[in-house]
């Protein structure tokens, strides 16, 4: 639809603006009334389009750009049938009109109905003059059926009409990548760049493709040419501070992230590698510093408190991993791998209630490894919870039948409980499995070396 400059487009809002404070109804052309309406759909301001578009009808009741304004908005409220009928009546009148296929395809497209969509707009694609937005359209249906190769092709042409639609790149390119096409994708993004050296998306794109492969060196000069093509790239300077950090480059790594800090507002991202940068390189102090900095920026990422419990953890620091680890469970109460760190913090610290929690939660989340049936068990033991130990045990055990790990376990148990004929039957077969697992005895039940049917078993096996 043909649109006023934007002078003439500011005179006719403000007039339509003056003229509704003052209830007054004034005269407009259908121009300036496609201008207005236009401006109000770009501004998301809906009812003030649909008010305009019943005005503009009121006095162009014949014109079909001012129609095609009503179907838009029907399509948008998902009234598909009235604005189908209205089509139909403005399709008898122009038969020719592009605008009125577009909106018809649409309505099919709303509708799941796209393979009707996509002849819809072949139709169109004969009569516009605007075919990179149609090829755009069809690309958009075809991505809707999963028909990649096809989608490819139309976005492809929206590209050779419109070097600069970056919008088209991107799915070009996605389209390669649910392909698994990247050998292609990376000749496509070359040819490109020979017609377009100074495209910084396309350069970007073509660095993840080398990803793909592995082959690092290429993919940095490849975001080295994004970054002089546009030196405020922020996506470049993060993907080479990737790489430089697999390069264990961690020096240029952090002066590429650095580089983010300055160009827009700090992404807890890049706060987040600089500090594991600087704990690669062995400095504790500005890596804390910079993971606090991460937790600041974003108090809602998971992540940063995990990375400060990890870095308390390896200094052995026990009551303070916890306590950021209880910040991430706080955020994240449904992450497995948050509560295997709790429940290891709590058992480090001897909060053994604690620590069965964490490791029944594990459990319940769906991280069934043995070892942590194994530490829940002993968890149990230790707060004298003898029953529950032993259909804990008995439930890991239904998970790993020839594990000795369980089977000396629940021996013991019973053995405890004076199940004496349960605890040979366990016992024995804990030995069959792995002898040397017999040190669990040792260890955590230690009152049973000076159980004789114990000592008796354990000494016909340990000879043999």
């Amino acid at each position: 639809m043909y649109l006023e400059n934007d002078e003439n487009n500011n005179l006719s809002i403000n007039k339509y603006e003056a003229m509704l404070k003052s209830n007054k109804v004034l005269f407009f052309d259908s121009n300036e009334f496609e201008n207005i309406i236009h401006y109000y759909l770009d501004e998301g301001q809906l009812s003030k389009a649909k008010k305009a578009i019943s005005l503009a009808l009121s006095q162009h009741p014949s014109s079909i750009n001012l129609k095609l304004f009503e179907v838009e908005i029907l399509v948008f409220e998902n009234k598909l049938d009235q604005a189908e009928e209205i089509l139909n009546r403005l399709q008898e009148i122009e038969p020719k009109n592009d605008e009125i296929y577009i909106q018809k395809a649409s309505i099919f497209s709303k509708k799941n109905q796209h393979k009707k969509a996509i002849l819809i707009l072949n139709t169109a694609l004969k009569l516009t003059q605007d075919k990179a937005d149609v090829h755009s359209l069809l690309g958009m249906e075809y991505l809707f059926m999963d028909s990649f190769e096809d989608a490819k092709h139309h976005f492809t042409e929206c590209l050779f009409l419109d070097p600069d639609d970056y919008s088209a790149l991107y799915n070009v390119i996605n389209c390669y990548n649910f392909l698994e096409q990247t050998d292609d994708a990376i000749e496509f993004l070359s040819e490109y760049l020979d017609v377009n050296p100074y495209c910084e998306i396309a350069w970007h794109q073509l660095g993840k493709q080398y990803l793909v492969l592995g082959e690092l060196n290429k993919a940095l000069a490849a975001f080295d040419f994004a970054i002089i093509s546009e030196d405020t790239f922020v996506g470049a300077y993060i993907e080479k501070g990737k790489i430089l950090e697999k390069l264990k480059r961690y020096h240029d790594a952090i002066e590429n992230y650095t580089i983010t800090l300055g160009l827009e507002d700090p992404t807890s991202y890049a706060l987040l590698h600089i500090g594991k940068c600087y704990e690669k390189l062995n400095q504790p102090k500005d890596a804390l510093e910079y993971y606090k900095k991460t937790v600041h920026e974003d108090p809602l990422l998971d992540k940063g408190w995990l990375t400060i419990t990890e870095f308390y953890l390896k200094q052995k620091n026990y009551p303070k991993a916890l306590y950021y680890i209880n910040k991430a469970i706080d955020i994240d109460a449904e992450n497995v791998n948050y509560w295997k760190h709790y429940a290891f913090l709590n058992k480090k610290l001897d909060k053994f209630e604690e620590a069965e929690i964490g490791y029944r939660k594990t459990l319940e989340l769906g991280d069934i490894e043995l070892d942590l049936w194994l530490n829940r068990s002993d968890v149990l033991f230790k707060l004298g919870e003898n029953d529950a130990t032993l259909i804990s045990l008995e439930q890991a055990a239904e998970l790993y039948p020839e594990s000795a790990e369980i089977n000396f376990r629940i021996a013991a148990i019973h053995f405890i409980n004076n199940d004496i004929s349960n605890g040979i039957l366990f016992l024995n077969k804990a030995f069959q499995q792995e002898p040397e697992y017999f040190l669990i005895i040792e260890e955590i039940f230690p009152s049973l070396l000076n159980n004789e049917t114990v000592l008796e078993i354990s000494r016909r096996y340990i000879k043999q």
